[in-house]
């Protein structure tokens, strides 16, 4: 069964930084394109950042709302992903989620963890 744990977030202040952590089990993390979501109260989760499979001159690709604050990576042996975020702004408020690109799925379903939530706010 896939499991995705997220973690990392917390509340920070605008223009801060948070370091976000997915941990999952192995294939997925190491032969799939993997991507960091996130979804606020009202909206649609949204797919922010995106890299693909390999960790070595990895192609990365960012929303415009998080490019140039935002950095994805991963490390495949260690079975992570990671989102750096810099600059933190209060629409950045969200539950931030991790998996692949396309989300991995189960039957007609999908696999989603629980999410960190991330809170931008003085």
């Amino acid at each position: 069964q896939v499991q995705l744990v997220e973690s990392g977030g917390g509340l920070v202040q605008p223009g801060g930084s948070l370091r976000l952590s997915c941990v999952g089990s192995g294939r997925m993390f190491s032969i799939n394109p993997m991507a960091w979501y996130r979804r606020t109260p009202g909206k649609e989760r949204e797919l922010v950042a995106k890299i693909t499979s390999i960790t070595i001159g990895a192609s990365t690709k960012y929303v415009d709302a998080v490019k140039g604050r935002f950095t994805i990576s991963r490390d495949n042996v260690k079975n992570t992903l990671s989102l750096q975020m810099n600059s933190l702004k209060p629409e950045d408020t969200a539950v931030y989620y991790c998996n692949g690109d396309p989300p991995f799925t189960y039957g007609t379903g999908e696999y989603w963890g629980q999410g960190t939530q991330v809170t931008v706010s003085s």
